[in-house]
């Protein structure tokens, strides 16, 4: 097995764009590459830059059936045709000229990474493009056209994977991916969130926890509103090890949406990029306790285009990469001309932190108050999920 990293970039997939105004800026995309090589994080050795090839019908049919894929094709020709009943043409998901390419493209950088890992050129693979865990079978939904995630484990599977972990960090419910793999119990879904309560899309409550073939095989924890880094990072901390050591995955699958963050714009959780790097870290980690280091990262959601998503994936591409940008490290001003070239935006943030330490008190160590809405949606989860596993909650 390689000790190589790699990250997956073709500038195409900036063409991924929903249109002026559409929260799903590809210039966060464009920002985070810029900042990558403004830090030299490109020219680490450990790590190799590469491309991928659009996935083409028979991949994505892993997962999407090929009338969605056809009905994507067409709105990707004639955008004022796009078929709503597919999900396309909604307010989240207008059509546009091209979507088909840049979406197969995304999704062609996420199968690559996978079979890069699996295939030993890499031991660890990052698609920051990727992530787009809503997108159902045959629909569009949350800004989601293809569900790159699914059809990297589902690639995973093909090619001779016997078990998939999924380790999902964004603000919202990873439904997709659990939709694709809800009654295979080669697959297991973990998804941290806010509340569905408060947030679309509305599921991902503890009691999801697979279909009656596979029960045990989704876990879900619904945050509460206004969680920050020590509770986000309690409840993460408290679920992921002991399932990913109960379940012992060959391959490490992650989400790491920025949408998180407290300046995000569409969600209510209040973390700091120094929380979303410490998650970075300990998923590195938990690839190498429990699937021989074998670790395919993905970004996802985030929406705050310039003073988060940038930082919190380079952060990401580091840690992959083995050379970790300090937090203290200061932005280079030539990224911060960069931005204000792509957005008319003045400034920028000044360095890789927010200044904070995230500390916070394990499950084991501090044990449960009932009182605490943090450790009640924990408790919840590991009672619904960890008996499935032969884990006592």
């Amino acid at each position: 097995m390689s000790g190589r990293a790699r990250l997956m970039w073709d500038e195409g997939v900036t063409g991924y764009d929903f249109g002026a105004g559409h929260p799903m800026d590809p210039v966060r995309l464009a920002l985070t590459m810029r900042l990558v090589e403004a830090l030299g994080v490109d020219r680490t050795p450990e790590l190799t830059v590469a491309a991928a090839k659009a996935a083409g019908d028979s991949t994505l049919r892993l997962v999407h059936r090929q009338d969605y894929v056809d009905a994507v094709r067409r709105a990707s020709l004639d955008p004022a045709a796009a078929e709503q009943h597919y999900g396309l043409g909604t307010m989240d998901d207008p059509a546009f000229a091209g979507m088909h390419e840049a979406s197969s493209l995304i999704a062609g950088q996420s199968v690559g990474a996978a079979e890069a890992v699996w295939g030993g050129q890499a031991l660890h693979a990052v698609n920051f493009a990727g992530g787009l865990h809503h997108a159902m079978p045959g629909s569009a939904s949350g800004f989601c056209v293809y569900n790159d995630a699914a059809l990297a484990i589902a690639r995973l599977l093909e090619l001779g994977a016997e078990r998939v972990a999924y380790v999902d960090m964004d603000v919202h419910h990873g439904d997709g991916v659990q939709a694709v793999f809800w009654d295979d119990p080669r697959v297991l879904t973990i998804s941290l969130h806010e509340h569905p309560r408060t947030l679309f899309p509305g599921t991902g409550w503890p009691e999801e926890r697979g279909g009656d073939e596979a029960e045990g095989s989704a876990a879900n924890v619904a945050l509460p509103p206004g969680t920050g880094d020590a509770g986000w990072l309690r409840a993460l901390h408290a679920v992921v090890p002991e399932l990913l050591g109960a379940f012992a995955p060959d391959v490490l699958v992650t989400q790491h949406g920025a949408d998180t963050h407290f300046e995000d714009p569409l969600a209510h959780l209040t973390l700091s990029v120094d929380a979303q790097r410490a998650a970075a870290v300990a998923a590195h980690d938990w690839a190498h306790e429990h699937a021989r280091g074998r670790w395919v990262a993905l970004g996802g959601g985030g929406y705050a285009v310039v003073d988060v998503v940038p930082r919190t994936w380079t952060h990401l591409t580091a840690v992959a990469a083995g050379a970790p940008v300090e937090p203290t490290a200061e932005v280079p001003e030539e990224w911060r001309r960069e931005v204000y070239a792509r957005t008319g935006e003045a400034g920028g943030p000044l360095r890789m932190t927010d200044g904070r330490e995230p500390a916070w008190r394990g499950w084991a160590e501090a044990g449960y108050d009932p009182a605490d809405a943090l450790d009640q949606a924990v408790l919840a989860t590991r009672r619904s999920v960890f008996p499935a596993h032969g884990l006592l909650p």
